[in-house]
C-alpha cells in the first residue's frame, strides 16, 4: 500500500514537471509578425527562412569580404549594440575613409516596411545591401566581383549549398536572398512600450504623460506600431539643400528636402538624428522641432502652430516625452545571441 502511494506522489510530481515546461518554445529562425504590427510585406514566399540561411546573411553581414579592399562589412555601420546603427559617424564614413551624405537607417523590422532609405529608392528588401556594395563611398565593389570572392572562398560553397541546395555556383541574387534572411527576422518588438501593450508591464506617470503628448504632437507622422507613417517630408532642417532627398528618385521639385519619416523604435540607441546625422543627442533633435524649424517651400503643415514653423513644447513637457522615447528601447533585441 505504500509502495501505490510512493508511485502515485512521484507520477504527480512527473505530471505536474511536465505541465510546468509544457510552454511553447518558438522558433528563433521563423518569421512571426507580432499582432499589432503591420502586414509582412516582404514576398516570403519566395525566399523561405532557414536556420541555415540565417546563420549564412549573418556570416556575410558581418564580412569585409563585400568591399572593395575587404576593409568594411556591413557590420561596420550598423551596429548591434546601438540597434544597428552607426554611432561614430555623422554621417557614415565608408571605406578609404570617404565620408557618404547620409546617417545610417537602423536596420530592425525590415519584413515590415514597403520602401527602403532616406528616400525610398530602394522598395524590394534583397536591393538594398547592393547600394551599399556598389556605392562608392560605402564599399566601391561591384556584385560581380564579390560573388568571385565568393565562389573562391574555401567556406562559402559549402555554407550557400547547404540553404541552397539546387545552387552549384553561388549568383549575386542568392547572395542577397541569403542576407535578406538575416535581416528578415532582426524585429525589435520586446520593448516596455510593447510589454505595456500587450498588458505585462505598467508606463511610470511620466511615461504616461509623455505618451499623451506624444500622441498630440508626434503621431501623426511617426504613427503606428513602427513609430512611421512611411511619408517623405520636409520637417524643416534647411532652406537650400545639399541632399535633395525624395526628389532624387521622383524629379518632382516638389519632393525637394524631403526624407523618409524614421522609425522611433529604439530612438535612445540610434544617435546621431536626422538623415545627415546632424543632431547628436534626443534633446537636440526635439529643440529643432521647438526653435529652428525653417519655414521652406515644402515644409509638412504639420510642423506649423498658429501659422509659425515649430511645435510647442515645454521644458517639462520634453522631460515626459523623454521618458516615453526611452520606453521604446528594446533592450532583448541588442542581446539577442542568434543576431
Amino acid at each position: 500500500m505504500k509502495f501505490k502511494i510512493f508511485l502515485l506522489f512521484v507520477g504527480a510530481i512527473i505530471l505536474g514537471c511536465q505541465k510546468e515546461n509544457t510552454e511553447e518554445v518558438l522558433d528563433p529562425y521563423v518569421l512571426r509578425r507580432p499582432d499589432y504590427f503591420p502586414e509582412i510585406t516582404y514576398p516570403i514566399s519566395g525566399n523561405q527562412i532557414s536556420k541555415s540561411g540565417f546563420e549564412l546573411g549573418k556570416k556575410l553581414f558581418n564580412d569585409p569580404i563585400l568591399s572593395l579592399d575587404n576593409s568594411i562589412a556591413c557590420s561596420n555601420c550598423h551596429v548591434k549594440a546601438v540597434a544597428f546603427t552607426d554611432p561614430q559617424h555623422n554621417p557614415s564614413v565608408g571605406i578609404f575613409e570617404r565620408e557618404g551624405s547620409r546617417n545610417s537607417p537602423m536596420i530592425a523590422n525590415m519584413a515590415f516596411q514597403p520602401e527602403f532609405l532616406w528616400d525610398g529608392g530602394i522598395t524590394h528588401l534583397d536591393f538594398v545591401p547592393i547600394f551599399a556594395i556598389e556605392n562608392e563611398k560605402e564599399m566601391a565593389e561591384t556584385a560581380e566581383s564579390v560573388v568571385r570572392k565568393l565562389n573562391a572562398s574555401p567556406i562559402y560553397p559549402t555554407l550557400f549549398k547547404k540553404t541552397f541546395p539546387s545552387l552549384d555556383t553561388i549568383t549575386a541574387p542568392y547572395m542577397l536572398k541569403a542576407l535578406s534572411q538575416y535581416m528578415l527576422l532582426l524585429v525589435s518588438d520586446q520593448s516596455k512600450y510593447d510589454q505595456f501593450l500587450r498588458g505585462e508591464a505598467n508606463l511610470s506617470s511620466e511615461e504616461t504623460a509623455g505618451l499623451t503628448l506624444f500622441k498630440a504632437k508626434c503621431a501623426s507622422c511617426h504613427s503606428g506600431a513602427l513609430f512611421t507613417n512611411y511619408a517623405f517630408l520636409d520637417n524643416g532642417l534647411d532652406v537650400t539643400h545639399k541632399d535633395i532627398g525624395r526628389a532624387l528618385i521622383s524629379a518632382r521639385a516638389e519632393d525637394t528636402g524631403k526624407f523618409k519619416v524614421p522609425s522611433l523604435r529604439n530612438i535612445l540607441l540610434t544617435a546621431p538624428y536626422m538623415h545627415d546625422g546632424r543632431f547628436k543627442t534626443i534633446n537636440e533633435a526635439i529643440d529643432h522641432y521647438r526653435f529652428h524649424v525653417k519655414d521652406t517651400p515644402n515644409l509638412d503643415t504639420r510642423l506649423k502652430t498658429n501659422g509659425k514653423p515649430g511645435i510647442s513644447l515645454t521644458d517639462e513637457e520634453v522631460e515626459n516625452l523623454v521618458s516615453f522615447l526611452k520606453t521604446l528601447t528594446d533592450y532583448k533585441f541588442i542581446s539577442n545571441p542568434i543576431f
